[in-house]
């Protein structure tokens, strides 16, 4: 089944909504992609606009920056520490926006989305 990114068809009191139109390319989603630590592999989906999107799949590198410097290097995942999207994400090691990972620097929050955005960037945290 697609995902549609629409409003329901359905009202409050169980009511239909009167069909406006047809589902168009626009209204669909896609499914979400875990992302596994692991040697980096990414995927390029085509978007509207003849756009292209990349997905990471896996990867075992990250952006970290620090804010007491304001630097930021490429620093190698060890693991998923603290994940608040899902508590089974922490012993499957998926990294999502939110993520405490453990890295070479210590321990830093992922900031971006990497299913969307390809990369993995995040920020230390103050010890």
């Amino acid at each position: 089944m697609a995902i549609v990114h629409k409003r329901s068809k359905r009202k409050k009191t169980g009511g239909l909504y009167n069909k406006q139109r047809k589902r168009k390319k626009e209204d669909f989603g896609s499914d979400f992609i875990p992302v596994k630590i692991a040697e980096t592999k990414i995927k390029q989906v085509r978007t509207l606009g003849a756009n292209i999107k990349n997905r990471i799949l896996r990867t075992n590198k990250a952006n970290v920056v620090d804010p007491s410097t304001g630097k930021s290097q490429v620093v190698e995942i060890k693991g998923v520490l603290e994940n608040k999207a899902n508590p089974n994400f922490v012993r499957m090691n998926i990294i999502t926006k939110g993520a405490t990972i453990d890295t070479e620097l210590g321990q830093a929050k992922v900031v971006s989305r990497p299913g969307q955005h390809g990369t993995v960037n995040s920020v230390l945290k103050k010890k």
